[in-house]
């Protein structure tokens, strides 16, 4: 072989470069500023399958671009045009001294510094949704709200989850005549997928259902078969999501902007496909242990009706409950 032809993606754009057999990730690097004119500093990779993030200055400046060659590499940087922009808004972000008098000090309020250094520490390193469907800046929104809800936040604390990066996921790529998957986790927490967008790309799926899925996602970092320890961590997560959603008023929220009513989560979806590399949990084909009955086979009207008749059943339990 007498030359390596990368190919990578940058805002929507397909570029290729050309390298001598023995060039290394510094080289691509050099090739990017000289021919898109993004400085080093600005540049990051989020390569697919396996590798994941890698930013500059690299852990490894001699990776062989040959280990790359076949891979999916996407470009996350500004684009140079936008730096003056983003060089003024950051500017414009910055307090400006005042001409009124100076107020006498009073006492800070009580603030939770390890929480706030948890928080920190213990959540979505970035955030990436993909430039090349459409409205990104409402999927980066998406993301956004996910990163920040409260129960979350909270459970990613309890568990010390820490993840790489929080991005979406082209439905065109995961879907197949059987089956539609929600979600993947690669390399434990290195990079974590959502479904978020309907099959036609005309509007976003439910916010709570998108939710589920990312607390299964997160389980991944620990264990990656669906086994009995998985679910209990599953089933762990999504309850701790929902106790600290309600305390902090997260039910009040809103849930229209990404709301599609047509989506019930079920009947064909794969919720990943394991963590690290593969699973074959199915929402409507496989049962989860930790839960009483299979919906093994059963078609979407099937499974809303099953779920209508083990709401009941609970209501019913309770109200015996309630006048023993």
């Amino acid at each position: 072989m007498d030359h390596i032809r990368l190919s990578l993606t940058h805002h929507g754009n397909r570029h290729e470069f050309d390298f001598p057999p023995d060039s290394t990730i510094s080289d691509l690097v050099e090739k990017v500023f000289l021919s898109l004119s993004i400085a080093q500093a600005n540049q990051k990779y989020m390569i697919t399958p396996k590798v994941g993030l890698l930013k500059y200055p690299f852990a490894d400046p001699l990776l062989p671009l040959s280990s790359l060659e076949k891979k999916k590499i996407l470009l996350l940087a500004p684009l140079p045009s936008e730096l003056p922009s983003l060089s003024k808004a950051s500017a414009d972000s910055k307090p400006r001294l005042r001409s009124s008098p100076v107020k006498a000090a009073t006492p800070a309020r009580h603030r939770d510094w390890k929480k706030t250094q948890d928080e920190a520490t213990y959540t979505f390193g970035t955030i990436v949704p993909l430039a090349y469907l459409p409205n990104p800046d409402k999927s980066r929104r998406f993301l956004e709200r996910l990163r920040d809800d409260a129960g979350i936040k909270a459970s990613m604390r309890k568990h010390k989850f820490s993840v790489g990066v929080l991005t979406e996921m082209n439905p065109a790529e995961h879907t197949t005549h059987d089956s539609r998957t929600l979600g993947l986790n690669r390399n434990r927490g290195e990079v974590i997928e959502l479904r978020l967008r309907t099959d036609a790309y005309d509007g976003y799926r439910d916010y709570k259902i998108i939710r589920k899925t990312l607390c299964h996602e997160l389980a991944h970092n620990v264990f990656g078969e669906h086994d009995r320890d998985f679910w209990d961590l599953t089933n762990k997560i999504e309850k701790e999501v929902e106790e600290n959603d309600w305390r902090s008023g997260g039910h009040a929220l809103t849930n229209q902007e990404f709301y599609n009513p047509a989506d019930s989560g079920v009947e064909g979806e794969h919720l990943d496909g394991g963590g690290w590399t593969g699973g074959n949990f199915v929402l409507g084909g496989n049962s989860n242990p930790s839960r009483g009955s299979s919906t093994q086979g059963l078609n979407r009207r099937e499974l809303m009706a099953q779920a209508a008749e083990e709401r009941m059943k609970k209501q019913r339990d309770a109200s015996r409950e309630a006048g023993a």
